[in-house]
């Protein structure tokens, strides 16, 4: 047995035990797909919505899926222009022994080399490189201690809730020979919860939707043609032609520590439907850790989201209005009304039935009786087509609970009546009253 590894079972263990009064999570019931693990989530990608769930709010250790938040912080300094990708970054002594360090999930980095930064973020995306990560927080933020802090106001920034990052990389403390960042114990681990990981996720692939492009590769050479050509394969085993090849899988990270247990995040799109998985401490049959189980669930909890849930698109047919609405004191007596797009969503069956679809019509431009104000001009937003949000349906952030809307247009134009017109028929509808 290595040592320290008894030690670290103890510690995870009771972590596990302290963690629900720490951060104040309750386990939940079984989740609808039967998945056993510590804690898993299953997430339309698009909406936020939480499609399956279990123990989803409890903090537990979360292993090199780090890596993520990692990334989201690297992406964010290139987009601002803090970093360039063509960058070089000298490492320290710190980074070579740890990316050489036996053991550890690494790309093998040389003391006093200068690295691209694009190349460390490869080494670490794709090979779930160590000693890549901890090199791209210091090229970030000067030290991984100022890195961590980064980390933690980007968790709170972005709407997560239950979460601890002591590192840039999801190693334990306890392995980084003593080096482990300033302000940080060495008996710390990584912790966050699925639902919160599931946030992670949802918010990398929306404001950095290229970081699929380099989760989702599965083999890649790091300094090809060098005497550092070294063939990094992917940790992701639902890729495609890999062991548990799921079909649309894309990213984005595995994890895997004698604390954590083997962890996953995974995600995978079909016909523009996209899901997010989270999968922490996967167990087998037996109750034991396991780190094919991750994949098996994850593609379990994916298949679910695929199959169980359609399509559904709602337009102007589904209202009592459909097509057209009438017009008060214009030439014509209706106008043709339109929308640009139909409102799309994932719902099972029951849902689709059980839709709450309205008109809702821009009050400055609507008469009496709920008819439209002449004079109507083609193309003009008139109001909007509306899919009420089901109150009992939960999602990753608050925010996200909304309404679905899209824009309702005149499809032609209608004049004003004049007001001799206008006259005749208000008469009409006077002796009509009358008799």
């Amino acid at each position: 047995m290595k040592k320290g590894t008894l030690k670290k079972n103890l510690s995870a263990a009771m972590i596990s035990l302290l963690a629900l009064s720490s951060f104040g999570g309750t386990v939940h019931g079984e989740s609808k797909t039967g998945i056993n693990a510590d804690a898993a989530i299953l997430v339309n990608a698009e909406t936020g919505k939480i499609v399956d769930k279990y123990n989803e709010d409890q903090p537990l250790g979360i292993a090199s899926m780090t890596k993520m938040m990692t990334e989201y912080l690297v992406l964010e300094a290139i987009d601002k222009g803090k970093i360039k990708w063509t960058d070089t970054y000298k490492i320290s002594d710190k980074v070579y022994q740890l990316a050489n360090a036996p053991g550890l999930s690494n790309v093998p980095l040389r003391a006093g080399e200068a690295y691209t930064i694009k190349e460390l973020y490869e080494a670490m995306v794709i090979k779930s490189g160590n000693g890549a990560a901890i090199a791209l927080s210091e090229a970030v933020a000067g030290s991984e201690g100022e890195f961590v802090k980064r980390m933690n106001a980007k968790a709170a920034q972005l709407g997560m809730e239950h979460y601890k990052f002591v590192n840039s990389s999801g190693l334990s403390n306890y392995d980084m020979l003593g080096m482990h960042p300033e302000g940080t114990d060495v008996d710390d681990e990584n912790m966050v919860s699925a639902e919160d990981m599931a946030t992670l996720a949802y918010r990398l692939i929306k404001d950095y939707p290229e970081v699929l492009k380099t989760s989702g590769t599965n083999y890649k050479y790091f300094r090809k043609g060098t005497d550092e050509e070294y063939l990094m394969k992917n940790t992701n085993a639902l890729l495609k032609d890999r062991a548990y090849s799921f079909k649309g899988a894309d990213g984005l990270k595995t994890g895997t520590t004698p604390f954590a247990g083997s962890t996953f995040t995974g995600t995978a799109e079909r016909d523009g439907v996209r899901y997010i998985t989270v999968i922490l401490d996967a167990k087998d049959q037996y109750g034991q850790p396991s780190s094919a189980e991750r994949f098996i669930q994850a593609s379990k909890m994916l298949d679910y989201g695929f199959t169980q849930y359609e399509t559904a698109q709602f337009t102007l047919e589904d209202t009592e209005t459909k097509d057209a609405l009438p017009v008060q004191d214009g030439k014509d007596a209706e106008v043709k009304i339109s929308v640009d797009k139909p409102i799309k969503v994932r719902m099972m069956k029951k849902e689709i039935e059980q839709a709450d679809v309205e008109l809702k019509l821009d009050e400055d431009k609507m008469g009496e009786d709920g008819k439209l104000l002449a004079p109507v001009k083609k193309g003009e937003k008139i109001g909007e087509l509306v899919l009420k949000n089901d109150k009992k349906a939960e999602y990753i952030l608050d925010e996200l609970q909304q309404d679905q809307k899209v824009n309702v247009y005149a499809s032609s134009a209608v004049e004003k009546a004049n007001w001799f017109v206008r006259s005749a028929r208000n008469i009409g509808e006077f002796l009509k009253d009358i008799f």
